[in-house]
């Protein structure tokens, strides 16, 4: 086939180990690991062993099963599955037919698979959630604990890197069985597909992109504005109008000289500004003449008479061109990655191509990580981040559906998705409706503004009141302070196939069916995010949220307040709150830079440690944009925290890499939440005494040391007995908050406060409540609902 470059010649290992291969004439049988098999038969007796567009690897090493057969059954079982095959059960030969000839079960499970098993219990995706659900698919997720992949159509990968069809027909299935535990099903698919890349570093940073005819005064008056109002800001996104253009065709791929007079200029300026560069590109409208480069490309593909040449994917000689002649000229010029636009108007197997061809290509230059923002496909997108979700309304039925849409994905191994925060277009501007998008966002894969081309569309923070603005600048403060978390999270994705993103479903299954919880998910091991995604009482100025806390203890993010789990709880929240939750001995290492656009690895870092258990995280730290880290350049430094009922130990230690990934020296702040303040702390570095300061900060205990040598071993000893502060969260005192804003006159508030924190039975608060003179009704029913969430308690 057509030389593509050696970049695109895929390492894989698609060979199956022989002593995990049972063959018949037409059928095999190919146990890739205790819980992953794959079933094929084929009317020819050829089988595929090349790699396809979603199996790269198929020798996970040897395997220890059982096998029993005759002439005319096959018996394998392994600790997970046993399967049960009729070789010649009907007049077919073998077969598989949904007549039970090929059966499996599930061990540990009174639940069997049989070929055309419609897996009722699978948990379905499909390509966006925010559309209503449409085109549900199988995901990997069911309550049966198994699922199927059928890779019966898909394309065949050859030597040069090219995808061609196969040459024979079969039946071509891959069955997971995991019962329980999901996350052993997801290390099958990553080795069977290959891990889901580590994305660069700046992408979890906030994203600025609407579609507005920018141009090169504009970006700067933007950018500074961010700088003055101290909002960071990470990446700079530009849609459509940044080129040359022939009508209403969104295709080109030359930069608007009446825009942009100097291109380079722009991109030396935004990366001096540490702002990475995105550009929008419509490839599936094909070229044109509005691009120079068109005469001499159209020499190597076929263009119509009117001066046109059209997308055509499947043609590696077409890709070639695209590549060559249109992106890397942009390349050159520092851009840093592309959205690929306007591609739901093709299939999706020329969805998954143009995608795998444009990551691909990135890999020719080891300074770029690759990255690209395009479509769902169904075909293996973990391997192509990031998705985008599409044109939204700006609703709060937008907002309802991100969560699902996010922890869902997980269920396909695809963790990177982009929504516009706010919304894109249509619907009313609420500032209520932005900050909870917002938030959302800090606590999602990616956070992008995104809206349509109208100045009423107030993406920009300073547009809104000063409490709006206020708000959305402390949580896109704190979304790049959580990066160095984040990118730890990102770096156990692409290493030990750990989902960013689980839904709350993963450990308590009965959420599934309870509007109450079942938007709740984790974010990496640590935290629990609840969402708030309706609107606020407007009478006591807060959102009543409902929210089940999964076993062990866990304590609110921002007041430490600890919160038994296994149970459900109701909170009201105002608008500057959100509900996210620290598992009892998380670690939360934070960090910005001075200049807070930065996001490579900070000099000043904060950690939380929340006491209650003892626990261990890892730092990953690289350069954020390179491919170095394939050759061992980056640090990982583990954060060990011992926790006793006499005191506690932390120890920050670098574990594998390299120095000079991160800065020589750091200045740490060691926040220990709700934990009391002692006089019995030790600081040493590599077993020396090192200089500290403490000091108390509301519940937490803050232990700083500066200018540490990040290399070395770093450790905190505290002696100091029953050191946790046992700040249980009372909901009372969230029923004193409410009383304290409403405006009631303040007498009637004390005679409230009189019976709602009464002994007296609720049965009798009620009564008492009814009974008082000059509350009005509104209050009246406000307050005989908050007895009722008392109740509840």
């Amino acid at each position: 086939m057509y030389p593509l470059g050696d970049h695109f010649k895929i390492k894989t290992n698609s060979i199956p180990n022989e002593s995990n291969v049972i063959k018949g004439k037409y059928y095999r049988i190919t146990l890739l690991s205790l819980n992953l098999v794959r079933l094929e038969y084929s009317p020819s007796g050829e089988f595929l062993d090349a790699p396809t567009q979603l199996a790269w690897n198929r020798n996970f090493g040897p395997v220890n099963f059982n096998k029993r057969e005759d002439n005319n059954y096959l018996e394998i079982s392994t600790p997970y599955f046993k399967i049960n095959y009729s070789k010649e059960k009907s007049f077919v030969g073998g077969k598989f037919t949904p007549d039970a000839n090929l059966k499996v079960n599930i061990l540990g499970s009174n639940t069997i698979w049989y070929y055309g098993n419609p897996e009722v219990k699978n948990l379905k995706t499909s390509d966006n959630e925010l559309r209503n659900g449409s085109l549900k698919e199988q995901g990997l997720y069911s309550l049966d604990g198994y699922a199927t992949i059928d890779d019966s159509n898909s394309k065949v990968l050859d030597s040069d890197g090219n995808f061609i069809d196969r040459s024979f027909k079969e039946i071509d299935i891959y069955l997971f069985v995991y019962n329980k535990d999901f996350t052993l099903c997801l290390k099958n698919f990553y080795a069977l597909t290959g891990n889901p890349p580590l994305i660069p570093r700046y992408a979890l940073g906030n994203w600025w992109s609407k579609t507005v005819s920018y141009n090169e005064l504009d970006i700067k008056n933007l950018i500074d504005k961010f700088k003055s109002k101290r909002i960071p800001l990470s990446v700079l996104l530009l849609d459509t109008d940044w080129h040359k253009r022939i009508g209403n065709l969104e295709t080109g791929f030359t930069f608007n000289n009446n825009l942009f007079p100097s291109p380079s200029a722009l991109t030396n300026y935004l990366h001096s500004e540490k702002i990475e560069l995105g550009l929008a590109v419509s490839p599936t409208e094909g070229f044109t003449q509005v691009d120079d480069i068109y005469k001499e490309s159209s020499k190597y593909v076929e263009s119509t008479k009117d001066g046109f040449i059209p997308f055509n994917v499947l043609n590696p000689r077409w890709v070639d061109v695209y590549l060559k002649m249109y992106i890397h000229p942009l390349d050159k010029l520092g851009v840093n990655f592309y959205w690929l636009k306007n591609n739901n108007k093709i299939s999706n197997k020329e969805r998954f191509l143009l995608n795998h061809y444009q990551t691909y290509d990135m890999l020719r230059n080891f300074d770029n990580r690759p990255l690209i923002l395009s479509s769902y496909t169904g075909i293996c997108d973990h391997r192509y981040p990031i998705l985008y979700s599409g044109k939204q309304s700006v609703s709060w039925e937008t907002l309802s559906a991100i969560p699902k849409h996010n922890f869902s994905a997980t269920n396909k191994g695809i963790s990177w998705w982009a929504h516009d925060i706010g919304g894109y277009y249509k619907g009313i501007e609420e500032s209520e409706l932005f900050i909870r998008f917002v938030q959302l966002g800090v606590f999602s894969p990616i956070l992008k503004f995104g809206s349509a081309e109208c100045k009423y569309y107030k993406r920009e923070p300073w547009k809104w009141d000063i409490k709006t603005y206020s708000i959305v600048k402390e949580y896109l403060t704190l979304r790049h302070q959580l990066v160095p978390y984040l990118y730890s999270l990102a770096f156990e994705l692409y290493k030990n196939s750990q989902p960013l993103i689980k839904p709350l479903y993963y450990t308590d299954e009965f959420v599934i069916d309870d509007d109450r919880y079942r938007n709740e998910y984790y974010l990496g091991n640590e935290l629990l995010v609840c969402p708030i995604l309706k609107k606020k009482d407007l009478v006591m100025e807060r959102t009543v949220s409902q929210m089940f806390i999964p076993a062990g203890t866990w304590y609110d993010f921002v007041t430490g307040k600890k919160f038994p789990g296994n149970k459900s709880y109701v909170s009201f929240v105002r608008e500057q709150d959100y509900p996210v939750f620290a598992r009892a001995g998380s670690i939360i290492p934070m960090g910005l830079n001075e200049n807070m656009n930065d996001l490579t690895p900070p000099k000043d870092m904060e950690i939380h440690i929340f006491p209650g258990c003892s626990n261990s995280f890892k730092l990953y730290e690289d350069d954020g944009t390179t491919n170095l880290y394939l050759k061992g350049h980056y640090l990982l430094t583990v954060i060990d925290y011992k926790y006793e009922s006499n005191g506690y130990v932390l120890t920050l230690k670098a574990l594998e890499g390299k120095s000079g990934i991160v800065p020589d020296k750091r200045n740490y702040k060691f926040r220990f939440r709700n934990t009391k303040s002692s006089n019995k702390i030790t600081v040493t570095h590599n077993g020396e005494s090192y200089a500290f300061t403490t000091y108390v900060d509301g519940n937490d205990f803050i232990v700083e040391v500066k200018d540490v040598n990040t290399t070395g071993q770093l450790q905190i000893k505290c002696l100091e007995p029953k050191f946790e502060i046992e700040a249980t969260r009372i909901i009372n005192g969230e029923i004193d908050d409410i009383l304290n804003d409403v405006l009631i006159e303040t007498e009637l508030k004390q005679k409230l406060a009189n019976i709602l924190f009464s002994d007296l039975p609720i049965k009798k608060k009620r009564i008492e409540v009814r009974k008082l003179k000059g509350l009005e009704k509104k209050f009246e029913k406000l307050f005989l609902k908050l007895l009722e969430y008392i109740e509840q308690v």
